[in-house]
């Protein structure tokens, strides 16, 4: 396998070599070596269903290896590793998901791990020691009294890092962690990384932002269908390269110019003001435009399209939609007018995860689809449901499983085509590709385009610059609540719109 140019190795600090794991009939991992050096970052990188969580889960001792594989940590040989002597080595694993106590403080969230095991009477002052030793070694300062709950995700994330930092973490494995930040969070998140390697601590970093692996890691490994690709130096790498050896395509996005000014307004803003969130904000959609949004954390981006929306109802201005004044009060009559929004909160806000697919694609058409007696008929239901698994190529294997069981860009299929049956002209997309992979992506981009293409104007809200630039119209930039310059994507550049966002 490629390893690039390194002329001096360090001993590793974790090995892995010929590591297999099947569940079935299926191949997750098919003879995989990966290692990592002490104080080093390396990346791992993958589409969803590569094998990168499995990996992850037989390096933390959840799942072991197939017989014949073997993990080494500093010299001395394991055939597989359980989650207590995972720990005991040092190895700490970051979740997507956090995996933090909601209901409890900072103090409790960081210092859990002193009370697993037998019961212990409750050292208050030793805890809170320890959550501040741990945040000392990574530099941040957070209210050890504060309820986990009331955090931002940045903060929830820090948290997540501290309690591994009170473990004695030696290897930090991080999944996904940037997938709900800004790109403010983002760099104070990175900033964290580099410490903990300067401190000898090494990291694995998962993640689908190829731009953030290439900023952080020094060497990157990628897995293609469960096999490794190969691990490459970081420097040697972009993010065409790296896409390509994580899907064997080829993806290229140009800058073309489209004159839509033909074409009739959809929704016209003006002057509308909400105190504390924005301030005369002023803006035109045409029909099939696809009109780009972005700014750092607190521009007001989510906030105004809530208001759009109908939840977050401004205090003045004007909302038009194909020339009839809107003065919505509910997201029901927002949708009643033809509005539909993609929150950036997909688990939460977008799908009922426990509930069968099938059921998160109707649940917006339930009224349209009732009969007499407002009962929906079986072959109605299916149908509906057929239609849009085939109209937006969700890969489903039943309808009735549970929606949580799809990858994260079939998820967001789903989001898509439970609003795109109400047939919208207005659509509403607020960072609709976090979290999902470079192929899931293209497959999101190809349907906005499609449906821009049927006339429906559509606002994509992202905090990241190459999506806007490369998938709009037109770019607004938006700052502390106030629209603040617009680019024509054809004639600008990332560093342009990276430093209108940052002025």
């Amino acid at each position: 396998m490629p390893t690039g140019n390194r002329t001096a190795r360090l001993a590793p600090f974790l090995e892995l070599t010929h590591i297999s794991k099947r569940f079935g009939g299926v191949h997750a991992l098919r003879d995989v070596d990966f290692d990592i050096e002490a104080g080093e970052v390396h990346c791992l990188v993958g589409e969803n269903g590569s094998g990168k969580s499995t990996l992850i889960k037989i390096i933390a001792g959840v799942q072991p290896p197939e017989p014949g594989g073997r993990i080494r940590i500093e010299g001395r040989d394991y055939a597989h590793l359980n989650p207590v002597q995972s720990t005991h080595c040092g190895i700490q694993v970051i979740y997507q998901d956090l995996s933090l106590f909601p209901n409890l403080s900072v103090v409790e969230n960081i210092a859990i791990g002193r009370h697993l095991g037998r019961p212990r009477p409750v050292d208050w002052s030793g805890m809170r020691r320890l959550a501040r030793a741990a945040m000392e070694r990574i530099g941040v300062a957070l209210d050890l009294d504060a309820r986990v709950a009331d955090l931002t995700i940045a903060s929830r994330q820090l948290v997540a890092i501290c309690r591994a930092m009170a473990a004695d973490a030696r290897l930090l494995i991080m999944d996904e962690p940037t997938s709900s930040l800004t790109r403010h969070e983002v760099d104070a998140l990175l900033a964290v990384v580099r410490d903990l390697k300067r401190k000898g601590i090494c990291v694995v970093f998962v993640s689908h932002r190829l731009d953030e692996v290439l900023e952080v890691a020094e060497r990157v490994s990628v897995l293609r269908d469960g096999a490794k690709v190969g691990t490459f130096e970081a420097r040697d790498m972009n993010d065409h390269k790296l896409a390509t050896l994580m899907t064997g395509k080829e993806f290229h996005y140009d800058l073309t110019e489209t004159d839509l000014s033909d074409r009739a307004v959809v929704l016209s803003v003006r002057n509308l003001t909400r105190a504390g969130d924005y301030r005369e904000v002023s803006f035109d959609v045409r029909a099939g435009e696809i009109l780009g949004l972005t700014g750092l954390l607190g521009s007001g981006r989510t906030e105004l399209a809530l208001s759009l929306f109908g939840m977050n109802p401004p205090d003045a201005g004007e909302i038009r939609l194909n020339g009839e004044l809107l003065h919505l009060k509910t997201n029901a009559e927002a949708i009643e007018h033809g509005i539909a929004y993609v929150s950036e909160d997909r688990l939460g806000l977008g799908l009922v995860l426990e509930q069968p697919i099938s059921s998160n694609l109707v649940v917006t058409m339930l009224d349209r689809l009732a009969g007499r007696f407002g009962l929906v008929a079986p072959a109605v239901r299916n149908a509906h449901v057929t239609r849009w698994i085939k109209e937006l190529a969700i890969r489903v294997s039943n309808p009735e499983n549970a929606v949580k069981t799809l990858s994260g860009g079939n998820q967001q299929r789903v989001v898509l085509a439970k609003w795109m049956s109400t047939n919208p002209r207005l659509l509403i997309l607020d960072s609709p590709t976090v979290g999902v992979d470079i192929s899931a992506k293209d497959g999101i981009y190809e349907i906005v385009k499609r449906l821009a293409g049927a006339g429906i104007a559509v606002i994509l809200i992202s905090d990241e610059v190459p999506e806007v630039l490369y998938h709009t119209h037109r770019v607004l930039i938006m700052r502390e609540g106030r629209l603040t310059a617009e680019f024509a994507p054809h004639r600008s550049s990332e560093h342009e719109l990276e430093a209108a966002i940052n002025a």
